[in-house]
């Protein structure tokens, strides 16, 4: 007589473990170099961060809190800081830092907005007669 309750509550407790990850937040760092740090915090569900770096002493944070939500950080150099803050839902928001010494703040309020931001440090030559002929240092 206790089998029949005990069978239900393991089939009930195991269909919803098979739910959780569909509804799961994901979060993934790469890191290559030295002394490099990511952080985040999500708050609803299938939330996405992503995280590459690539240098020395680059910082990187994303704060989600909605849902359907997308952070990319990518940060190649050293002396980075790279920060998303995303409340509501379906926002994507990129960074992208090449070089070094650069700072970047994205925040998004609201739903199905998108924002990037990229800093390098490439020095070009500007032709005043052309606009359309840049010439790399």
């Amino acid at each position: 007589m206790i089998r029949l309750p005990l069978a239900s509550a393991l089939v009930v407790l195991a269909g919803l473990t098979a739910v959780t990850p569909a509804s799961a937040n994901d979060v993934r760092f790469d890191q290559y170099g030295w002394s490099n740090s990511a952080g985040g915090s999500q708050q609803g569900y299938r939330n996405r961060i992503r995280v590459h770096q690539d240098g020395r002493y680059n910082r990187s944070l994303s704060e989600q809190r909605g849902s359907n939500n997308l952070s990319v950080i990518g940060q190649e150099g050293r002396r980075h800081s790279g920060a998303t803050y995303q409340y509501g839902s379906r926002n994507s928001a990129g960074i992208g830092q090449f070089g070094s010494d650069h700072t970047t703040i994205l925040s998004q309020d609201g739903h199905g907005n998108i924002a990037a931001g990229v800093q390098c440090q490439t020095a070009f030559k500007i032709d005043p007669l052309s606009a359309s002929k840049i010439d790399p240092l």
